[in-house]
C-alpha cells in the first residue's frame, strides 16, 4: 500500500511547544499513516524527542510545558478536556533511547501494567507474556526462564524485553525515541527486523540520528531544525525514498549529505 493511500493515525495542526519562555516546536502540521513506520531526522537539538513526546503527552510531565494546536489520534483530540492520558498511553505505547527494565523477573516485566489495568486470572498473564515474547522473537530463548532478572539480559535482548513490554498492553502506536543508539550493530539490526515485522499491525514512528537506519526500516520520513528564531521547525515531510533521493528543500540536502548537524 502506497503512502497516499494509507489510513491517516495521526495529525497535527499549527502544534506548538513552549517550555516556559522557550519555543521548543512551531507550528507543526503533518499527517501519520497508519501501519507505516515514519522517522523523525534532524540535528541534535531541534525538537525531535519532543515531537515525539507529544503524541502520548509525555511532556506533561514538565511542569512548565504548555502546548497550543491540535494534535488527533484517529478522530480523537489528543489535548482535548476529554481525553483520559492513561488510557491514550496505553494506545500510544513508548520505548526508551537506554532499555528501561525494570529491576525484577523478565515475567512481571510484562504483565506489570496489564495488572494494573485489572487482568488477574493467571492463564490471561500467561498467555499475555507468551503473545509478547513472541512478538519480539524471545520466546523460545526466555520460556524457560522468565523467573530471571530481566536485567541479566544483554542490553539488545533489554531493549527487546522493553518492546514487549510496551505490546502487552495490546497498543496502537509505538513510540521509539532513539532506541537503537545504545546497541551494538547485530542487536540494532535485530530491533530494525522487529520493527518491519511490527509495522504490519502497528503504527510506529522513531527517532533516530543514523540516516542509514531512516532509509533502511522508514516509510515516510520527517525532517526538523531550529529556525533563525531558534524554533524546532519541521522543514521536510515526505517518502524516504523520495526525501532522500529528490529532498525539495537545500536544507534537507545539506543534512542528509552530511553538510552539517
Amino acid at each position: 500500500m502506497s503512502e497516499a493511500t494509507r489510513k491517516i493515525k495521526l495529525r497535527t495542526n499549527k502544534l506548538n511547544l513552549y517550555y516556559g519562555a522557550v519555543h521548543a516546536l512551531g507550528d507543526v502540521t503533518m499527517e501519520i499513516p497508519e501501519c507505516a513506520i515514519t522517522a523523525i531526522i534532524g540535528p541534535s537539538g531541534c525538537g525531535k524527542s519532543s515531537m515525539l513526546r507529544l503524541f502520548n503527552r509525555m511532556n506533561d510531565l514538565i511542569p512548565i510545558t504548555r502546548v497550543e494546536g491540535e494534535a488527533f489520534l484517529d478522530d480523537d483530540s489528543i489535548y482535548g478536556k476529554s481525553m483520559d492520558v492513561v488510557t491514550l498511553r496505553q494506545r500510544i505505547g513508548m520505548v526508551f533511547q537506554k532499555p528501561n527494565v525494570f529491576p525484577m523477573s523478565i515475567y512481571e516485566n510484562i504483565v506489570l501494567s496489564p495488572k494494573l489495568r485489572g487482568t488477574r486470572r493467571k492463564a490471561d498473564l500467561e498467555e499475555i507474556v507468551e503473545r509478547s515474547l513472541k512478538q519480539v522473537a524471545l520466546w523460545d530463548d526466555l520460556k524457560d526462564s522468565l523467573k530471571t532478572s530481566g536485567m541479566s539480559l544483554s542490553p539488545g535482548e533489554q531493549q527487546r524485553l522493553c518492546i514487549a513490554r510496551a505490546l502487552a498492553m495490546e497498543p496502537e502506536v509505538i513510540l521509539m525515541d532513539e532506541s537503537c543508539s545504545a546497541l551494538d550493530p547485530e542487536s540494532t539490526a535485530k530491533v530494525e527486523e522487529l520493527m518491519l515485522e511490527l509495522v504490519k499491525k502497528y503504527t510506529i514512528i522513531i527517532v533516530t540520528h543514523n540516516m542509514e537506519q531512516a532509509m533502511r526500516v522508514a516509510d515516510m520520513s520527517a525532517f526538523f531544525m531550529i529556525d533563525e528564531n531558534k524554533v524546532g521547525t519541521l522543514v521536510e515531510y515526505s517518502p524516504t525514498r523520495q526525501m532522500f533521493s529528490h529532498p525539495q528543500d537545500k536544507r534537507t540536502e545539506d543534512y542528509i549529505t552530511g553538510r552539517f548537524g
